[in-house]
């Protein structure tokens, strides 16, 4: 508390993280802002920095922020979770989510963190409203609101789950789970990559990636025509995502991702860093020809190494061999540096390795100090087979394809604790109907969930839904034992029963 007989005119009491002041006999709250000094302590003295590479000073950040400080706390919360997540965990899991219904199911069925790809934007879900390759062709904006999207569906998902009562049997559910997210490489030079990581911040993405790819001609990783900017220009993209993060106060991940393995091409040699991997020829369009590939891809990872938090190399299959390479190259220098790696979807993994190799690769991987793994396109190839699977059999057999799969729904709710199937209570309807209450001093008698068919033909079902683990659960907490940080079910589907089309 604070005694309001001991505050005069300009004299500061601080309050948690606001700073009361008292200008003309009122109190007037605002945000705890660092200082270039107190900035410049942190840089040097906070472990979070260790390793961090900033080629302007403290001062250049304090002149560009301006006067009022405006406090990102999602992306705030999202980047201090990922960096705890990535040295408290073996590695963090992630699947490519393209709406936030997808990433309410992933966080509900025990990932810790989701990744927001470009390509998946690109794809189905960007601001033009077009289908287009993953080239860049859609508005640089377009990433900002899907990551808008999936944190207010997280939002809600909380806000449902508050409301129901179920903090004590959610078994440590966190909802707002971590977002990386995909820059591409920046839609332009360092000022497009300066304010599209704001952009990135104010959604609320916790770690950002941008590639070193030229933005105009820029390629989905597994294609081909990649045309590579000099190593000096990825650096300064790299400055300035941080530079942004820095002025807007939060502490926003950065990830470097080189294309350099795959690709042939490069916009000018006038680093001296790429000249080594030159051929000496020239394309029609002026690009130089280089040598791509693993000696090529570890030059670039060590110079952006102090200037990302994590290191990603994209490739080409899933080589257990070409990682521990990259790895050891890395850490021979950095030692400890975060990496990441595309489990992509772009390799038949089937045909690159056994079902040992597959079942152990992650694992592997993770000894080799890759602490983020995810699956790029995993919301669009899901999204996909789902839906086809569904079409096919509603074709063939009507709506005993569609009744197989809310029988599945079913099932899932009783083991595993799904709730989609209840859509209504699932989107909030619940939720809007306490509102309505509130409002209507508890008269209303416009409520949507009472008398509708869901609570008539659903509610049914509700035992099974406190299903077996939240049994556990609650006799976990009983004898005084831990809960997890977040549920990852004790018994998983069978593999080919989980895959099985909808229709069949």
């Amino acid at each position: 508390m604070i005694n309001t007989d001991d505050k005069i005119c300009g004299c500061e009491h601080e309050c948690g993280l606001l700073t009361l002041n008292r200008y003309a006999g009122q109190d007037i709250a605002t945000m705890n802002i660092l200082s270039a000094a107190e900035m410049t302590k942190q840089w040097h003295s906070n472990l979070r920095w260790r390793g961090t590479k900033r080629p302007y000073t403290s001062q250049q950040v304090e002149k560009l922020r301006g006067s009022f400080q405006i406090e990102h706390t999602l992306a705030r919360l999202g980047a201090e979770r990922l960096w705890w997540l990535l040295h408290q965990e073996e590695y963090v899991q992630a699947l490519g989510a393209l709406t936030g219904n997808q990433a309410v199911q992933q966080v509900q069925a025990g990932l810790k963190a989701i990744y927001l790809s470009g390509w998946q934007v690109a794809a189905d879900a960007n601001d033009a409203g077009h289908m287009y390759p993953d080239q860049s062709l859609y508005p640089a904006n377009s990433v900002p609101t899907v990551i808008k999207r999936i944190n207010n569906a997280l939002i809600r998902a909380d806000q449902v789950h508050h409301l129901d009562g179920q903090m004590n049997r959610k078994n440590g559910m966190y909802w707002m789970a971590p977002i990386v997210a995909d820059a591409e490489a920046g839609f332009g030079g360092s000022l497009n990559a300066y304010e599209l990581m704001k952009m990135m911040i104010e959604a609320g993405a916790a770690c950002v990636h941008f590639e070193d790819q030229l933005s105009s001609a820029k390629k989905c990783g597994h294609l081909g025509g990649k045309v590579l900017v000099p190593t000096s220009e990825a650096i300064q993209k790299l400055v300035a995502a941080r530079l942004a993060a820095d002025v807007l106060g939060v502490p926003t991940l950065i990830m470097a991702r080189t294309d350099a393995n795959s690709a042939h091409l490069l916009t000018t040699n006038i680093d001296p860093r790429d000249r080594e991997f030159l051929t000496g020829e020239r394309t029609s369009e002026g690009f130089f020809h280089i040598r791509g590939g693993l000696g090529s891809a570890i030059a670039r990872g060590l110079a952006y190494a102090p200037y990302a938090d994590l290191i990603w190399c994209e490739t080409s299959e899933p080589s257990v061999e070409e990682a521990r390479r990259f790895a050891e190259a890395i850490h021979a220098k950095y030692p400890g540096k975060l990496l990441a790696y595309n489990c992509s979807p772009s390799f038949n993994w089937r045909k690159k390795l056994d079902d040992a190799a597959i079942a152990s690769f992650q694992p592997e991987l993770a000894k080799m100090g890759y602490k983020f793994q995810f699956v790029t396109l995993a919301g669009f190839h899901a999204l996909n087979l789902s839906m086809f699977e569904l079409a096919r059999g509603y074709k063939d057999s009507g709506m005993t394809a569609y009744s197989r799969l809310q029988e599945k729904e079913f099932s899932s709710e009783a083991e595993y604790g799904y709730q989609a199937v209840k859509h209504q209570r699932f989107v909030g309807t619940g939720y809007f109907d306490a509102l309505t209450q509130v409002i209507a001093g508890g008269l209303a008698s416009t409520t949507a969930l009472n008398g509708s068919t869901e609570q008539e033909q659903f509610s049914k079902r509700e035992s099974l839904a406190h299903s077996k683990h939240e049994v556990d659960a609650n006799q976990q907490a009983l004898s005084g034992e831990r809960l997890p940080m977040a549920f990852v079910p004790e018994i998983m589907p069978d593999y080919e029963q989980s895959l099985q089309p909808s229709g069949d």
